[in-house]
């Protein structure tokens, strides 16, 4: 088995070689993540996608997870009278999973979208006495459609954050 014909149809797979077969369905959520006096902030670029379309959840208490799904809502070409020449925009699922810091107030978390750049915002506890509970929690994201006002208070889609224990 040569290396070649792989790089042929993948020209990328070498600098990332944990890219497989598992992980191609899914896209790797990209972020930044930096700590102030107050909080730790997280940046996550999801271009394209709307707060309705996205998902967090902390689960086991501790454990920041992010998701989504951008759809391919094109119709076959065939059926419209064109071809395709290029398609490099990726589909499927999105997701990112991580550990929070043993100083998060994982009740207090709030989260934002605006220009398809989600910002989480987890304050941070001082006094380390923040214990992890058994309940759930949703939060609206915010975003750029706030000046709505009729369904500003209404979680819709999977806009919302979920706060558990699994």
């Amino acid at each position: 088995m040569s290396l070649i014909p792989s790089l042929m149809i993948n020209p990328n797979s070498i600098f990332n070689p944990f890219r497989g077969s598992f992980t191609e369905n899914y896209m790797y959520i990209q972020m930044d993540w930096k700590e102030t006096p107050h909080a730790h902030v997280f940046e996550i670029d999801l271009p394209g996608l709307t707060r309705e379309d996205v998902k967090l959840e902390v689960r086991q208490g501790k454990i920041l997870h992010i998701s989504a799904e951008r759809r391919d809502d094109q119709e076959p070409a065939e059926d419209k009278g064109y071809k395709w020449h290029c398609r490099e925009r990726t589909h499927g699922i999105i997701m990112r999973e991580f550990r929070l810091p043993e100083n998060a107030k994982v009740d207090e978390i709030k989260a934002s979208m605006h220009d398809g750049v989600l910002v989480v915002t987890v304050p941070v506890d001082h006094e380390n006495k923040n214990k992890t509970k058994n309940h759930k929690k949703s939060v609206e994201i915010s975003g750029d459609d706030d000046d709505d006002q009729s369904h500003a208070h209404t979680p819709k889609g999977l806009g919302r954050f979920v706060c558990c224990k699994a």
